[in-house]
């Protein structure tokens, strides 16, 4: 068992069929791995819950119910007081799950039926459903993850929280809330994004002593990027480097009223390390941008001045940010219609991923230069691919897939365990907290991103590396607490390097 994770994560279908492979191969028979995922839990229960004495165990009729018995039987062999509970007649269970039922009874178990116990218990443990499960719950399923959620006992699931859907972490009309849930053999890719990150609890990882094997020989399409991952993708800098060196960032946005947006992308860029950054924004902020930030160049347009100013601001830049209160004005669409006709490499969002999703044509125009990192949050994804919130968040693997399908590049889905996709392959930020839900973050990811681009040339490595730095900044400045965690607040931390931003 290890506090740390492995990096590969998995479908729940590779985890099946490549445990049994694995399992094969090392002669290791499957019920000695059911065994061995029973005494992880016992242990975790032992190690994290030591006083606890009364034990409710609720089972399902799978595997993952075979494991709740054995974390049963050896809670008897403790002298502990346990209470099993059955979701289905027991005497429907088969194959290593009726061994590990028998193995309970024999030892003195008793199996309960019917109604759930609602009595008080130290701790529950959830071993009802594992993960092969695609549809929603119901019928006592559903009941007892109820009855489960709407006790205050502590609650440590088996492999995953039932309810759960292991491949996308969407919430099968009903999943238990868990304190810890002990996984094995792989990750599921499931756990770590979405509404599942509310229903986990801590995560604790154990390969059953075949873990190794599993991910040296089962490919993975999927990556947990941690710190150790980042710390390769940092930008680099010799001692004889000058901001020539580091792009030239064009950031456009910050529409009449909206300037906020536009500086806190800007400060971002120059805190991330951009050489020059420069604002193409209303004449309103300029003001407030030179008084807050006097490194930050600043640009205006109008529509008088003609096409050809426009461009010669345009060609300045190496790399442009375009979105952060861009608003939907004639302005606007005018200098994001030249900003994608210069084709430069460029980071999407907010406005901008709003004034995309009209112009079909024009998404097949810049789809061709595949040279744009976009960066939607739930509700931006959802006007992209003409769908509703909800059904973005039901599978989000899915959907930041679908919008590279549709618009190039890569593509950063914002949210609990952001995700970027790269065309290939999927990177799911390990890092990031609830704090970070306020107005402003999403234009300090932008700024953040831009500078990484203009810094490596790099769109895959600019878009992992900036997602991380930014939840991990975040992470940093939550120390002591979320709530009112301004954007603002990570500005400070941008410029450390990973190794010197522990938490």
């Amino acid at each position: 068992m290890t506090a740390s994770l492995p990096h590969s994560l998995y479908r729940s279908d590779q985890v099946r069929d490549g445990e049994r492979k694995i399992a094969s191969d090392l002669g290791v028979k499957m019920y000695d791995l059911m065994t061995h995922a029973g005494f992880a839990v016992f242990n975790v229960l032992c190690q994290r819950w030591p006083e606890a004495d009364k034990i409710l165990i609720c089972c399902g009729s799978g595997n993952n119910g075979g494991d709740g018995y054995v974390v049963g039987r050896l809670a008897l062999e403790a002298g502990l007081n346990v209470t099993l509970w059955s979701a289905c007649d027991p005497l429907k269970i088969t194959g290593d799950a009726l061994l590990a039922q028998q193995a309970f009874v024999k030892q003195g178990g008793t199996i309960l039926t019917g109604d759930l116990p609602d009595e008080p218990r130290d701790l529950i443990i959830d071993a009802l459903l594992g993960t092969g499960l695609s549809r929603d719950v119901s019928g006592c399923y559903r009941d007892a993850i109820a009855s489960i959620n709407a006790s205050s006992s502590p609650v440590l699931a088996v492999d995953i929280p039932s309810g759960l859907h292991a491949d996308t972490g969407g919430v099968l009309s009903g999943a238990v809330s868990a304190d810890i849930t002990v996984t094995f053999v792989a990750l599921k890719q499931g756990l770590f994004t979405g509404k599942a990150v509310d229903h986990c609890g801590e995560l604790i990882f154990d390969g059953l002593d075949i873990g190794q094997a599993f991910e040296a020989h089962i490919p993975s399409s999927v990556t947990l990027l941690c710190s150790e991952q980042a710390r390769q993708l940092e930008p680099t800098r010799c001692q004889s480097a000058h901001k020539g060196h580091f792009g030239r960032l064009l950031c456009i946005g910050g529409e009449k009223g909206t300037g906020g947006a536009i500086i806190l992308c800007g400060q971002a860029a120059l805190r991330t390390g951009a050489g020059l950054v420069a604002l193409l924004t209303h004449e309103t902020n300029v003001t407030a941008i030179l008084a807050r930030q006097p490194e930050l160049m600043t640009r205006q347009w109008e529509e008088k001045r003609g096409s050809k100013a426009l461009n010669e601001i345009l060609t300045w830049a190496d790399v442009i940010a375009l979105g952060p209160g861009l608003g939907q004005s004639a302005w606007s669409k005018r200098v994001f219609d030249a900003a994608l006709e210069s084709c430069k490499p460029m980071v999407i969002d907010a406005d901008g991923l709003t004034l995309l999703s009209r112009d079909p044509c024009r998404n097949q125009r810049q789809n061709q230069q595949n040279n744009w990192i976009l960066t939607p949050h739930p509700g931006e994804a959802a006007t992209l691919l003409n769908l509703s919130v909800e059904e973005i968040e039901r599978d989000r693997f899915s959907a930041v897939k679908e919008i590279h399908n549709r618009y190039g590049g890569v593509v950063v889905l914002k949210g609990a365990g952001t995700i970027v996709y790269d065309g290939v392959h999927s990177f799911v930020i390990h890092a990031g907290n609830p704090g970070m839900a306020s107005g402003g973050m999403g234009d300090v990811l932008t700024g953040v991103i831009a500078s990484c681009l203009a810094q490596s040339q790099s769109l895959e490595d600019a878009a992992r590396f900036g997602a991380f730095l930014h939840s991990y900044a975040a992470d940093i400045a939550a120390q002591h607490g979320s709530r009112g965690l301004l954007a603002s607040d990570l500005l400070p931390l941008l410029g450390n390097n990973i190794e010197q931003m522990q938490i």
